[in-house]
């Protein structure tokens, strides 16, 4: 009898547990193993997901339909409209195919977690056993703890304590791809080239799909630029991330791979020689803190702030400058060429995240809501932990969040993090032909010039804005 093994957030063959652990179950049993995978088209759009991430998905799932055919596993495809439909069609398959279990890797996100238990009821009836495993992260959700047994709250104690834990328990190794099983007379589905209610993506060039195109840009990564990450990752005209957020908000690539590949580059160490690949390794770690929020805080998934209390913050009801933070005319250079190239690229330098995320929320004082959602419905890397955890970072409604005074000045950080204007000018070429002072701020230039550039004048007045956040924050205190 055959074991389901179901991909989610997983979409890869090498050093995935629960891929790993079916086949292992099933070869003891001289059993086979049946892939499945579930399109929710409504369930994902309910969730903001982006045109440009549906189409990533679809692409890898070729990619890994074909991987999987090299090891004799078909891939069966079930479309269903929400997540409330998965254990029936699930249940249906397992009947079809007489599947005794079903393997998976846990998600954290409250709808998924409901799923997954309403699929593990339905199966239990039937007498089919379901086996899941943490896999989205390095140390899973919930083993790290404060001294009291709390969750962390706060980057820095659990970055020290997920560094602790990794020196006192081992490094996880990588698991290797399964091995090859006898084939069989079920046959993969064919994966669909597109899904109702989301466009085409016009540049799938932009962003490579599959495991193999992960594991190439990440040891490009290791072997170019992990060494002066610290230095360039805030220059939004360098090539100085790993630009590996895609294939780890689907599973392409596992965050062990990231950390095998770091620690290569360190001497094996987690803090250690290069200052590259040490931050690096912080990053990811920013990126385990944010799954770890999400699993002990479930109303997080919910649009809840973190901080309850800045619930009663008052944002400003402003559309027409939502419109143009949305379409990149607010007058600030940097801001409107991050938003530009997010829509054009389908996404957004981490420094600029931070930026047009402050802007919107202490310069226009609107809902931080809004912004996350406008990334989720853009973003090829669209992740509710990560994109929640940086929104509410930036509008001082979260944990470990910069205090509600600290205000991004956008001219300082474009001067600073894009001194010559390489990044604006790629993307807002109506003001190309400025030195390289101006073009920060052309706002500055003579009025009659500046009506020559067709590029509007900034809508806010910075010099209200700190006084503006302060009224805000200041009113909700106690």
């Amino acid at each position: 009898m055959p074991t389901l093994m179901w991909f989610r957030s997983d979409l890869r063959v090498a050093d995935n547990t629960a891929l790993w652990h079916a086949r292992r179950d099933a070869s003891s049993e001289n059993a086979s193993v049946v892939a499945v995978y579930t399109i929710t088209p409504e369930q994902w759009a309910a969730h903001d997901m982006a045109p440009v991430k549906a189409d990533l998905i679809l692409r890898t799932l070729r990619e890994l339909s074909a991987e999987l055919a090299t090891l004799n596993i078909p891939l069966r495809i079930i479309t269903v409209p929400r997540f409330a439909d998965v254990p029936s069609a699930l249940l249906k398959l397992a009947r079809e195919v007489r599947a005794r279990a079903v393997f998976f890797n846990k998600e954290y996100e409250i709808n998924e977690v409901r799923r997954d238990e309403a699929m593990t009821e339905a199966l239990a009836n039937e007498e089919i056993s379901t086996h899941a495993f943490d896999d989205q992260t390095v140390v899973p959700p919930g083993v790290l703890r404060t001294g009291e047994g709390r969750w962390y709250t706060v980057f820095t104690p659990f970055k020290k304590c997920w560094i602790k834990h990794l020196e006192s328990e081992g490094i996880p190794e990588v698991l290797p791809k399964p091995k090859k099983q006898e084939p069989i007379k079920i046959k993969s589905d064919e994966v669909p080239s597109r899904i109702k209610g989301f466009e085409p993506w016009p540049r799938p060039e932009l962003w490579p799909a599959g495991e193999r195109a992960a594991m190439k840009r990440l040891s490009r990564f290791a072997e170019r630029s992990i060494a002066s990450y610290k230095d360039q990752r805030d220059f939004p005209a360098i090539d100085g991330t790993s630009t590996l957020s895609h294939h780890l908000s689907i599973g392409s690539i596992s965050p062990r791979q990231c950390l095998h590949a770091a620690l290569e580059a360190n001497r094996n160490k987690l803090d250690g020689p290069s200052p590259g690949a040490t931050h690096w390794i912080s990053e990811l770690v920013w990126r385990e803190f944010y799954r770890h929020l999400m699993a002990a805080y479930p109303r997080l998934c919910m649009g809840r702030a973190f901080k309850p209390e800045t619930e009663r913050l008052r944002w400003r009801d402003d559309p027409e400058g939502f419109d143009a933070w949305r379409d990149g005319r607010t007058g600030v250079p940097i801001v409107d060429a991050a938003m530009r190239a997010l829509l054009h690229t389908g996404w957004m330098h981490n420094r600029l995240r931070m930026i047009v995320a402050m802007y919107l929320t202490k310069d226009l004082l609107i809902d931080w809501h809004l912004g996350e959602r406008h990334f989720m419905q853009h973003l090829v890397d669209g992740d509710l932990a990560q994109n929640n955890g940086g929104w509410q970072w930036s509008a001082s409604t979260g944990t470990d969040a910069a205090p509600y005074f600290r205000i991004f000045n956008p001219i300082s950080q474009s001067r600073k993090f894009d001194a010559d204007g390489t990044f604006i000018r790629r993307w807002v070429p109506e003001l190309a032909d400025l030195d390289n002072e101006m073009i920060h701020d052309p706002s500055e230039l003579p009025l009659l010039l500046r009506s020559t550039l067709k590029y509007p004048a900034p809508i806010v007045d910075r010099a209200m804005v700190k006084e503006r956040v302060m009224q805000a924050f200041q009113a909700i205190k106690g």
